[in-house]
C-alpha cells in the first residue's frame, strides 16, 4: 500500500508545484499562455501513448469527447487565471468546491450536510482574511470547481465509450486546440522563444504528464475511495507550493481556512465511499 500511496502523493506535489512554476512566468506571457504550453505537452504525450483509433466512432462518442475536452479547457484555464488573481492555496481550496459538492449532491444525511458546511466555513474564513481575495481571482475558481465537477463526471462516461487513454489525449487535443487560436493571434513570439517553450513544456510534466502517470499506476493498486481522500490534500499542498515557490505566505486564519476544506472533501470522500461501490476512475489532473 505504500507505494501506490507515495505514487499519489508524488502526482499532488507535482501538480502544485507545477502550477508554482507557471505563476512565475506570468509577468512574461498570459496565463491562457502558459495553460496553451502545458495543454499542448501534455496532448503531445499523450497522443504518442494512446494513438487513438477514431474511425467507426458514433456521434454520441464524438459529443461525450469533445464535453470532456471543454470541460478539461475551462477547468484548467480558468484555474490559471485564478492563480494570476489570488495565492495558490486560496485559488485551489475554493476550486475544491466543485468535487465537493459533488460528492455529496443529491445527499439528504445531516453528515454529508456537515461536510458542506465545514467546507463553507472554510471559504468564508478566506474571505475574512487580509483582503487578498478577488472578485475576479474567488469567481475563476469557484469556475474551475465547476469544471472540475463536469470533468469527473464526463471523465467516467468517456472512459466507458473510448479505451485506455484514448479518450482523455483526444480531450487534451481539443482543449489545445481551443487555444490555439489565441496564441496564434495575441503570443505568436512564445512559439520562437526556446526558453518560454521549454519552461512550458516543464510545466506540462510536472502539472500533467507526471501526476497522470504517478496515478494510473496507483490506481491499479488502491481503490478509487483512496485515492479520493488522499487527492483531498491538494489545497495543502497549492499552498505550500505558494510558500516555497513564489513567496506566498499565508496567515494562521487562511491555514485554518484550508484545513477546513481539507477535512470536509476527506469526510465525504471516505462517507460516500462507505455507501456506494467504487465506480471505474479516470485519473484527475486537475490544476
Amino acid at each position: 500500500m505504500r507505494t501506490p500511496v507515495l505514487l499519489v502523493l508524488v502526482g499532488i506535489v507535482s501538480v502544485q508545484f507545477g502550477a508554482g512554476v507557471a505563476k512565475t512566468l506570468f509577468d512574461e506571457v498570459s496565463p491562457t499562455t502558459i495553460v496553451w504550453l502545458r495543454l499542448a505537452t501534455s496532448t503531445l504525450v499523450l497522443l504518442a501513448l494512446a494513438r487513438p483509433r477514431l474511425a467507426g466512432r458514433s456521434r454520441a462518442d464524438w459529443t461525450t469527447v469533445v464535453g470532456f475536452g471543454v470541460a478539461l479547457g475551462t477547468m484548467n484555464w480558468a484555474i490559471y487565471q485564478s492563480f494570476a488573481r489570488i495565492p495558490l492555496g486560496l485559488a485551489v481550496t475554493i476550486e475544491f468546491a466543485g468535487p465537493l459538492l459533488l460528492a455529496v449532491a443529491g445527499s439528504r444525511r445531516l453528515r454529508d450536510l456537515l461536510w458542506v458546511a465545514l467546507a463553507a466555513t472554510g471559504v468564508l474564513l478566506l474571505g475574512l482574511g487580509d483582503g487578498r481575495l478577488t472578485p475576479a481571482g474567488t469567481a475563476f475558481a469557484l469556475l474551475a470547481g465547476a469544471a472540475w465537477a463536469a470533468y469527473i463526471l464526463l471523465s467516467a462516461r468517456t472512459g466507458a465509450r473510448w479505451e485506455g487513454v484514448d479518450g482523455l489525449a483526444l480531450a487534451s487535443t481539443i482543449a489545445t486546440a481551443a487555444l490555439t487560436p489565441y496564441v496564434l493571434t495575441v503570443a505568436p513570439e512564445v512559439l520562437g522563444d526556446g526558453r518560454l517553450l521549454l519552461l512550458g513544456a516543464l510545466v506540462g510534466l510536472l502539472s500533467s504528464v507526471v501526476p497522470y502517470t504517478c496515478e494510473l499506476v496507483a490506481l491499479r493498486r488502491i481503490t478509487p475511495s483512496v485515492f479520493g481522500v488522499l487527492m483531498s490534500l491538494e489545497p495543502a499542498a497549492a499552498a505550500l507550493a505558494g510558500l516555497l515557490v513564489v513567496g506566498e505566505r499565508l496567515g494562521p486564519r487562511e491555514w485554518l481556512a484550508i484545513g477546513c476544506v481539507v477535512v470536509a472533501s476527506a469526510g465525504a470522500t471516505r462517507a460516500t465511499a462507505r455507501t456506494t461501490a467504487d465506480r471505474v476512475h479516470e485519473p484527475v489532473i486537475p490544476t
